[in-house]
């Protein structure tokens, strides 16, 4: 009888570990729903967030005026897009323009080439009106976007969002100063392997 029930135990412990072995699961997935909106790349293109599903990718919110966060937030995600690709992860990465009235595809561009963006993977997006971005950056992302009248400056998030392949906020992290690199880099990676 005993021999019985060490041999079970041993099989349920053989059982449990096999089954801890296999597919990493995102710690407590968010899960928020996102709306579709449509605009312009730096390249001119359009864009569609619609067109995002099927990938795993990341987003954030900048204008290329912007005095204070945006530049560090932009070359934060640069390290993470290095990150991304050093371990073979198949993501994108796509910044919306906060600023959209004054924010041109060519100033998009210029202002991502002076914080060394590869565009290979990465979208900047502008071409919505500001009452757009202001509602989708609060309906889809639970985030600030808000552009008082006759300011230049644009308040808004600066959280990095990681989304899956159907178009959910899975998690939001710190953006502009201690960014979890590591962290980012893992749950893309977990996300692009489901």
């Amino acid at each position: 009888m005993k021999q019985r029930i060490l041999m079970t135990t041993l099989l349920l412990g053989l059982l449990l570990l096999l089954t801890s072995c296999g597919e990493k699961e995102l710690e407590d997935p968010l899960e928020w729903e996102i709306d579709n909106i449509s605009g312009t790349t730096q390249s001119g293109e359009d864009f569609s967030v619609d067109d995002m599903e099927g990938d795993v990718w990341l987003a954030n919110f900048i204008f290329t005026s912007c005095n204070t966060v945006c530049p560090p937030m932009t070359r934060n995600m640069t390290k993470v897009q290095d990150q991304l690709e050093e371990e073979g992860i198949d993501a994108e990465i796509v910044s919306f323009s906060v600023d959209p009235e004054v924010d041109t595809p060519e100033m998009l561009e210029e202002f991502a080439q002076a914080q060394d963006a590869d565009f290979s993977n990465w979208s900047f997006i502008t071409g919505y009106s500001q009452g757009e971005i202001e509602q989708y950056g609060q309906d889809s992302f639970r985030t600030v976007v808000q552009k008082p009248e006759e300011a230049e400056q644009v308040n808004h998030g600066t959280s990095f969002f990681l989304m899956d392949k159907n178009n959910q906020v899975m998690k939001h992290y710190k953006g502009e100063t201690d960014v979890p690199y590591e962290q980012i880099t893992e749950d893309a990676g977990i996300l692009a392997d489901q």
